[in-house]
């Protein structure tokens, strides 16, 4: 038997995704004993598994940064609050491996504000939204001020702070609970359902609103500490209705080459040290630059005379930091202005030593820049009683490109607190809770178990490893054009309705991958057709058949919701058209 053939999954990760969004490698066709479909025989008895019911006001889902204060703010307005996680509190999501966190100072050495968020609007191509920048401008201190009162800032683990500040409020945590759907009822969200993830108890939670704090949505790239985010919230909501955003965008971190999923060597040193405060420096970060350089002129590898030389690219259009129509920098600041806007120089990963290695955050979108599409500052979304904060919020504080360090886990903070605020403002004032209808409750407990039940199919494993060599590589995801995006949809169009109805699970961790699985599918499928209609250059969205900015057509956001008969719908949303105050 060949090394090939004998080497682990981990192995054989580390070697394909690793090089499969730079060098554009894919892995669909690697061999596979789950590739076929196979007879399914669970080790448990899903007519065995108890139902849970709770009765709350507010239901925040998710515990990271956004979760945490929307719990907080709900439960100091007076409303009895349930926060669930399927993690742990404190360490979900990308939220404990944030160290930075901004505060707008307002004194003289600061750019006035309206500086600032102009550097901001324009440095992103006008993707951000002035009134969210402004909103977290004037909210980060005193949010900044709540941690540090509550001892956030004293320790490297944030779950001890996060948790003492919601016992002492008494709100009910509920963790490792995946929910798998939002309950809707005449027109507004009354609750969800999931289930336990230790013992596939199914929890059904009746609220008055909930909120949504489920961060961002990846492909469980190697390189990237991201696996349990696989967008369940946005597409929870795009289901019962809800309009999702910025599907299009990019986050572009890299990892190690030599070992691309080793996620801790990574990310060790920056884990070891305390949060701390930044201030206002806007720095043009997560360029399409090196992407587009392995494209071009092929992988940087060990060992290559400019293996560990800074990477400058030559032919880069590079619109996501200079306008590429002039040629000048279309942020400039006053001669003795500050803070002055910086452009990153490409180069191989902070923390590591050697080339770089590509989508390492392969599926997210930068910070803040994807999710439910806000109808108001409060993060309420299309759906009545239903909002969101964080990166489950397309709120584009930055817009499409992280341009402010420390912003996302700040923007978390006070859209969280926002959010869980009007939540329970709103949920006091109604009186009375609409009941989960007993057939609903029959209809997701049956959804949520068919992967038990089902007497054959395909391993959720071996079908994520398919989506991945389909989307990850980098002329899928990065370097983008038409004919690409459209036979990759075909391929995720195929999974979605051939392969993600006969997903099977033999425990509730497999159950748990069959319902994260089917997420990604349709996060893939969305990310796709969003690439596909914006027929321009922007940012973190490169596109080879059109590599210019289309201001007069695309000053704008493309909103994807549900039709009338079920399929994806897209709309553009214009810049000057955000949410009302």
């Amino acid at each position: 038997m060949s090394s090939e053939i004998k080497s682990t999954r981990r192995q054989f990760l580390a070697g394909a995704i690793g090089m499969t969004a730079l060098g554009g490698l894919s892995f669909s066709g690697t061999a596979h004993a789950e590739a076929q479909a196979r007879e399914n025989h669970p080790h448990i008895d899903p007519d065995a598994l108890l139902t849970k019911e709770h009765v709350t006001d507010v239901l925040v889902i998710g515990g990271g940064m956004a979760g945490f204060f929307a719990a907080v703010k709900a439960s100091d307005q007076g409303a009895k609050v349930i926060l669930t996680a399927k993690g742990r509190l404190g360490a979900s999501g990308q939220t404990p491996w944030a160290r930075d966190i901004f505060a707008y100072y307002p004194t003289p050495e600061e750019m006035p504000l309206k500086d600032w968020i102009k550097a901001i609007n324009t440095a992103s191509h006008r993707t951000s939204n002035p009134k969210f920048t402004r909103q977290l401008a004037n909210h980060s201190l005193a949010r900044v001020n709540d941690l540090k009162k509550w001892g956030f800032f004293d320790s490297a683990l944030y779950s001890k702070c996060f948790h003492h500040q919601l016992k002492k409020r008494k709100v009910e945590i509920c963790e490792r609970i995946m929910i798998t759907h939002l309950i809707k009822e005449r027109g507004r969200v009354i609750g969800a359902g999931g289930f336990t993830l230790d013992d596939g108890t199914i929890h059904f939670f009746s609220a008055k609103t909930v909120v949504l704090a489920t961060g961002a949505g990846a492909f469980k790239p190697a390189g990237m500490p991201v696996c349990d985010l696989t967008s369940d919230g946005a597409m929870m909501a795009w289901r019962i209705g809800a309009r999702i955003t910025g599907k299009e965008w990019n986050d572009t971190t890299t990892g190690l080459l030599n070992a691309p999923a080793a996620t801790w060597q990574r990310w060790r040193k920056d884990l070891a040290r305390k949060p701390q405060v930044c201030g206002t420096d806007v720095e043009v970060t997560g360029e399409l630059g090196l992407n587009y350089e392995v494209w071009k002129e092929g992988a940087i590898l060990p060992g290559l005379p400019d293996a560990d030389k800074e990477h400058k690219v030559k032919h880069f259009p590079r619109g996501p930091a200079v306008h590429p129509a002039t040629g000048r920098d279309p942020a400039e600041t006053k001669p003795n202005q500050k803070p002055k806007v910086h452009h990153a120089v490409l180069s191989p990963p902070f923390f590591a030593q050697g080339p770089p290695s590509g989508g390492a955050g392969a599926g997210l979108a930068p910070h803040n820049s994807e999710g439910l599409a806000p109808v108001d500052l409060n993060g309420q979304s299309t759906i009545s009683g239903l909002y969101a904060a964080g990166d489950a919020l397309g709120s584009c504080v930055t817009g499409a490109m992280e341009l402010q360090q420390g912003a996302s886990l700040s923007a978390a903070a006070v859209q969280g607190a926002i959010a869980g605020t009007a939540a329970a403002r709103v949920a006091l004032r109604r009186k009375s809770r609409f009941a989960i209808p007993p057939d609903q409750k029959i209809t997701i407990s049956e959804e949520i178990l068919a992967p038990l039940k089902r007497g054959r199919g395909f391993s959720p494993r071996w079908v994520t490893q398919t989506l991945q060599g389909i989307v990850i590589p980098n002329f899928i995801l990065y370097i983008k054009k038409e004919r690409m995006l459209e036979a990759a949809l075909a391929y995720v169009e195929e999974l979605r309705d051939n392969h993600q109805p006969l997903l099977i699970a033999r425990n509730i961790h497999e159950l748990r991958l069959a319902h994260e699985t089917g997420n990604m599918i349709l996060n893939a499928e969305m990310k796709l057709r969003a690439s596909i209609l914006r027929r321009e250059s922007r940012c973190t969205h490169y596109r080879v058949d059109y590599p210019r900015i289309n201001e007069q057509d695309w000053d704008c956001w493309i909103n994807i919701f549900q039709t009338d008969d079920g399929t994806m719908g897209l709309e553009i949303q214009p810049f000057n058209e955000g949410p009302a105050t």
